[in-house]
């Protein structure tokens, strides 16, 4: 089939809604660059359209009734929107499911060391990276140290012009001779992408009889660091054991190309699905389904643990609210979620030209092709895949011509070279339909990844036709 250019499809109106909703997308990705931000302002954005908590309801005993809406934040890092419909909840959901983690480095419990003059924070780097990728590129603190007296300081270095930046060293050129003989996975070794945060040592004023002159000595880079952080944020070393503070990118997402068709930033994947999932439910209008957005931590690592999608933090929260309905049963619960559609809004592989013979051009995503869909992914013989049928398929094509929303079909790459996973199958285990649909993304993975505006835009419509679209 013919693969067409989005942008040559649109107008004048949707060139500016195109521009309005990629700078939103901007700003999304600039004030949460981790879980915890993405929450903290997607609750901040919600709640301006009338979303209210649903733990406050449950609370309050106050009932649900069609159009309400409601939230559930679990542990700061995963959120359940949604949106009453006007028929039964057992009648099933739209669901737009998507994940807020990226890959980055996280600090370890017992981080700081100094060695040779340098004050290191040592780190274990989280989800799939190519570990060469995140040497010397500026990098920010983001996260939070949680005290034992329960205080939580809130860190972010890094991202504002007046701020330090951090970095991980690498070996100059005019002795890499043995480093570029290893394989690429071994140039870089995960004990070796420690980053810098200090140089000068502790400076002990001699008229000061309160300070031990034996700072100045042994790991007085160390104890400098620590001074300054005591002095900053109140914080001592042994708060490092109950802290969650994660390595990202330093800077600001930026429009990219000299016609600033794209957006490169990090954490695209796969916030992009996230922001667009979203805003499609902050502008649906009311419709007979009952819609429903997931936003979970965890992906990267296998969706695993309290804040994952294989939690029972979702089944939980749909629970809560059919109890609020006066439709709650196990039941009822059961035949809500197995009678629910979701798209599982995650990204997919961008055709690179650069690396062609890794694509089956016949079946890639391709920037500016509009959403995608990937009926499966999985790996080699679609191990690990949610496969979606072909019935569901067809309803979607359906939704998505009415809309004149511009998607495209891809694999993400060739059939024996890898692949990769999303939280469909998770989904699947009850029964539902369930594809992946998101963006296509070049550079997934790396600290700076590349969109299309075109694709952002054209899955924020294919997003918002799915969640007013009617059932199978």
């Amino acid at each position: 089939m013919e693969k067409k250019n989005t942008w040559e499809t649109y107008s004048s109106k949707q060139l500016k809604e195109l521009e309005k909703i990629n700078a939103q997308y901007r700003d999304f990705l600039d004030n949460g660059k981790t879980e915890r931000e993405c929450i903290d302002t997607i609750v901040n954005t919600i709640e301006k359209s009338g979303y209210r908590e649903l733990e406050s309801l449950i609370k309050e005993g106050t009932a649900l009734k069609t159009g309400d809406k409601v939230y559930s934040v679990w542990m700061n890092k995963s959120i359940a929107m949604f949106q009453i419909g006007r028929k039964p909840m057992t009648d099933g959901m739209n669901i737009l499911g998507a994940h807020i983690d990226s890959p980055r480095l996280d600090v370890k419990q017992n981080p700081l060391y100094e060695d040779g003059g340098f004050a290191y924070l040592d780190t274990h780097y989280y989800g799939g990276v190519k570990k060469y990728q995140w040497v010397t590129i500026p990098l920010a603190i983001h996260g939070v140290i949680v005290k034992k007296d329960g205080t939580c300081v809130e860190i972010n270095i890094g991202e504002n012009e007046d701020d330090p930046v951090f970095f991980v060293s690498d070996l100059l050129i005019h002795l890499a001779q043995e480093q570029l003989e290893k394989k690429a996975a071994k140039v870089i070794e995960g004990e070796a992408l420690d980053i810098i945060v200090g140089n000068k040592p502790l400076l002990i004023d001699k008229k000061d009889k309160k300070k031990d002159e034996k700072e100045a000595g042994k790991e007085a880079v160390k104890a400098g660091v620590l001074d300054i952080l005591k002095e900053t944020y109140d914080i001592h070393e042994e708060d490092f054991v109950s802290a969650e503070l994660e390595i990202v990118p330093a800077g600001k997402a930026r429009e990219a190309g000299f016609d600033r068709s794209m957006i490169l930033a990090y954490g695209q994947d796969d916030r992009v699905c996230a922001y667009t999932s979203m805003q499609a439910m902050l502008d649906s209008d009311v419709t007979d389904r009952t819609m429903c957005c997931i936003l979970v931590d965890k992906e990267e690592i296998g969706s695993v643990g309290a804040t994952g999608m294989q939690s029972h933090f979702f089944e939980n929260a749909v629970a809560e609210v059919m109890n609020l309905t006066g439709e709650y049963s196990e039941l009822h619960v059961r035949r809500c979620l197995a009678h629910s559609c979701m798209l599982s809004s995650d990204v997919s592989s961008a055709f690179d030209p650069t690396y062609a013979s890794s694509f089956d051009k016949k079946n890639v995503a391709y920037l500016g092709g509009g959403m995608v869909i990937n009926k499966f992914t999985g790996a080699r013989g679609k191990s690990g895949s949610n496969d979606a049928n072909a019935e569901y398929l067809a309803h979607l094509r359906h939704i998505f011509d009415k809309a004149e929303v511009n998607f495209q079909t891809a694999e993400l790459g060739k059939v024996d070279l890898g692949g990769g996973g999303t939280i469909a199958y998770i989904l699947a285990l009850y029964g539902m339909n369930v594809i992946d649909s998101g963006v296509a993304v070049l550079n997934m993975h790396a600290p700076w990844e590349a969109t299309s505006k075109a694709d952002v835009y054209e899955t924020y419509r294919g997003y918002k036709a799915f969640v007013e679209g009617a059932s199978l």
